[in-house]
């Protein structure tokens, strides 16, 4: 099993900035691919970012393609969000999710085995 406990996030004006974290235990994490998504009220959830178990690739959304930077600390089993330049469609409840047995970055939900419960992200504009 494995836990993952997302925080960082809150409320904040357009142009601004955030950093998520997704803190993991039960099981160390370096050899897993980590994942962020999304989920705005009345969407389907959606991809964001994700990176490999050594932190060596690096997958983005289109949407947050400049702006947005995933990183990950295997010695302390924490992943990143930083979120830069945020937008008011940037508003949602962001997920961490832990990938098992990857093959490579996927962007599809349904490859992720764990999930965590999410931290709201608001950005007014």
């Amino acid at each position: 099993q494995v836990q993952l406990v997302e925080s960082g996030g809150g409320l904040v004006q357009a142009g601004g900035s955030l950093r998520l974290s997704c803190a993991a235990s039960g099981r160390t994490i370096g050899s897993y691919a980590m994942g962020w998504f999304r989920q705005a009220p009345g969407k389907e959830r959606e991809f964001v970012a994700g990176i490999s178990g050594r932190g060596g690739r690096l997958a983005y959304a289109d949407s947050v393609k400049g702006r947005f930077t995933i990183s990950r600390d295997n010695v302390n089993n924490m992943v990143y969000l930083q979120m830069n330049s945020l937008k008011p469609e940037d508003t949602a409840v962001y997920y961490c999710a832990a990938d098992l047995f990857p093959l490579s970055i996927a962007t599809a939900g349904d490859e992720y085995d764990y999930w965590g419960q999410g931290t709201q992200v608001t950005v007014s504009s």
